[in-house]
């Protein structure tokens, strides 16, 4: 028995079995259920229910509030009335928002390579320090060390259109294993491009004397097949899956349901697959030697100008999330051509952060500003910037032009010395493992990668000292500007939330949605947003995004777990007018922005954007101690934890 298959038991026969219930859905806290009689349950027998917290009425909905337990409450509940657990009616209508081309792009990068960001960092620093191992004759390329680290290393590369079958697949609607079948397919050994070659003599050669000069060594049918190697490769398994999702929507229209099972995917893989080899492969290959040639001959043209140019942009990039729009470019390059320059010329950006910071640090009096800085500097130190920019330079814009201009002249530097990379890695100082060049041992390479951190370090530093001064305006309107809390703590810690948005406070117990304004989930407080964003309100872990993008649980690196809903009833929106920038189990830095929302045309539907924000492990703090200010602006201090 499920642990709370007995709760889901009792609470599908207070509402009157499956029979009595139209429509379930869930949000963040609570079960929503559209029931065909809505007298049939007892409002205070379901509140005694162990594990139930309330129950409320509103908007024709039956709203049972659980608390954080709710999706699993879901799962038993749903498998009682023969519903799919996976499957809410909110997640089964897709809300489509037309965006900008270059949002839909940097949109379906983003997408595509998040997911296996981490294991690719991973697999590219095995690959860094065997070589570095290896370079410093800690054993041989042909030692089983060496080999061994190396199939560890190696084995994501060689098999890259595996894992983006699988993540394209996701990002268009594929089912997920069709999306890994064509990835294993194109990856199939007996057909890459060097087996046929080695095992067959050319049936005759297409475009012969062109740049595209093809030898073919099969056909199909009379059709001739263009033999590429596609392990490693980006494009084609995008594209052939994104031509796979088009197949399967039509498929799904027309196949009957007795067959559609197995059908479906089938031939789905087969029309996809087939054209995929014969068309959509070889083209989108040449499109990728193309880009990457095209690389090299505008770098070739003035590889000064476009280092500086690539270095000067790479922060402004950063801040509006377009640096995605280059990790294909830096993936293609290393998969076609063994090395990348694009990231190479960065690599000094997050060492001029970092010179900054520590600058500052000397330098400051302010006391939060210190404090700020010290994590903020290891973490620009392993190449993540964000807390850094956000958090202390971008409101500074004398200092981050000056790391803009330091990077541009960094980044010239290392375009003139065509300072490389020779495999994914780290950020940061890890990011020194993907400079040594595994074909032509020595340091020249990774000297000119150090000359060019030592001057952007040294310089930001120098230049911080003489430009920063402590504002003190700008210090007080950081300083939290609540009364000092009445209540003292045992043990002088305490926790801190900062407003995750602009707006007017309200106190909780004047929000209208009762399972908050009862406090009956935990200690918080309201906000009326005066602005449509909502940001982290301390560095920490997503755990909870509602696919409807109006609820999201944050827990802190402290402990604090807190629960901000944005609006009331607004889940009935279906995700519409809300766009999320993070997924359940992102670390986020406070400030980093999670939600967009569209507050015109949430109130012009009717919704109040009344805002909760919830300590749901209240229990932890001896008080939760709000801020007195009326009006509050994303940063300042909003609840305060006793311990």
């Amino acid at each position: 028995m499920g642990k709370y298959q007995q709760l889901a038991e009792e609470i599908v026969s207070q509402v009157g079995g499956s029979d009595n219930i139209g429509e379930l859905t869930h949000c963040v806290t609570r079960l929503r259920f559209h029931l065909k009689d809505d007298s049939i349950p007892d409002d205070e027998v379901m509140k005694k229910l162990d594990g139930i917290v309330t129950v409320l009425r509103s908007g024709g909905q039956y709203q049972v509030v659980i608390g954080n337990h709710v999706s699993e409450v879901y799962s038993e509940v749903s498998s009682l009335v023969k519903l799919n657990p996976d499957n809410t009616s909110f997640s089964t209508e897709k809300v489509v928002k037309k965006k900008k081309p270059l949002d839909a792009f940097v949109d379906v990068i983003s997408n595509l390579f998040q997911p296996i960001l981490g294991i690719l960092l991973a697999a590219g620093m095995l690959k860094g320090f065997n070589t570095l191992f290896s370079t410093l004759n800690l054993y041989t390329t042909d030692s089983g060390a060496y080999m061994i680290i190396n199939a560890m290393g190696d084995a994501l590369f060689m098999f890259l259109p595996v894992f983006l079958g699988y993540t394209s697949a996701n990002k268009f609607k594929v089912q997920p294993f069709i999306g890994i079948l064509i990835g294993l397919a194109m990856c199939y050994p007996a057909i890459q491009l060097d087996a046929l070659a080695g095992s067959r003599e050319p049936l005759y050669t297409l475009f012969s004397g062109s740049a595209f000069s093809s030898p073919v060594y099969l056909d199909v049918f009379g059709v001739p097949l263009i033999s590429m190697n596609y392990t490693s490769t980006v494009l084609p398994i995008i594209i052939v899956v994104y031509f796979a999702s088009k197949v399967q929507r039509t498929l799904d229209k027309i196949v009957p349901s007795a067959i559609k099972f197995f059908m479906v995917p089938m031939v789905t893989v087969l029309i996809s697959l087939s054209l995929g080899f014969l068309l959509i492969g070889p083209v989108a290959s040449y499109a990728s030697e193309l880009i990457a040639q095209g690389i090299l001959v505008a770098r070739d043209a003035s590889p000064l100008f476009a280092g500086f140019l690539l270095g000067l942009s790479w922060q402004v990039l950063v801040v509006f999330g377009l640096h995605w729009g280059l990790i294909p470019l830096y993936i293609n390059n290393i998969t076609s051509m063994g090395y990348d320059t694009i990231m190479a010329s960065v690599f000094a950006t997050s060492f001029a952060q970092l010179a900054i910071v520590l600058a500052i640090i000397v330098k400051t009096k302010d006391k939060k500003l210190k404090a700020l800085g010290f994590p903020s500097a290891i973490s620009a130190l392993f190449g993540i910037t964000e807390p850094v920019v956000y958090g202390i330079i971008l409101p500074r814009k004398k200092l981050f032009i000056m790391s803009c201009i330091v990077s541009g002249v960094a980044g010239g530097f290392y375009g003139l010395y065509n300072l490389r990379e020779f495999t994914f890695g780290g950020f940061g100082v890890f990011e020194f493992l993907t400079m040594f060049d595994p074909n032509e041992p020595g340091t020249f390479n990774i000297m000119i990668a150090i000359i060019g951190v030592v001057f952007a370090m040294v310089v930001s530093f120098a230049l911080t000292l003489v430009m920063f001064k402590d504002d003190k305006k700008e210090a007080d309107s950081a300083t939290l500007s609540v009364d000092p809390p009445k209540s003292v703590s045992k043990t002088g810690k305490k926790h801190t939330m900062l407003s995750p948005m602009n707006g007017e406070i309200i106190p909780i117990k004047d929000v209208q949605d009762e399972a908050f304004s009862q406090e009956l989930l935990g200690r918080g407080i309201g906000i009326r947003p005066s602005t449509g964003e909502l940001f982290a309100p301390f560095a920490g872990k997503i755990v909870t995004l509602f696919p409807t993008k109006h609820a999201v649980g944050i827990i802190s690196d402290e402990g604090m777990e807190v629960l901000i809903h944005i609006g009331f009833n607004t889940v009935r929106l279906k995700g519409k007018h809300f766009e999320s920038f993070v997924q359940e189990g992102d670390i986020v830095h406070q400030g980093q922005k999670l939600v967009e929302f569209n507050i015109a045309e949430i109130e012009k539907e009717g919704y109040s954007l009344e805002t909760p924000m919830i300590v749901t492990n209240t229990e932890n703090y001896l008080e939760i101690v709000e801020t007195k200010e009326n009006k509050v602006n994303a940063g300042d201090v909003l609840l305060t934890g006793l311990l």
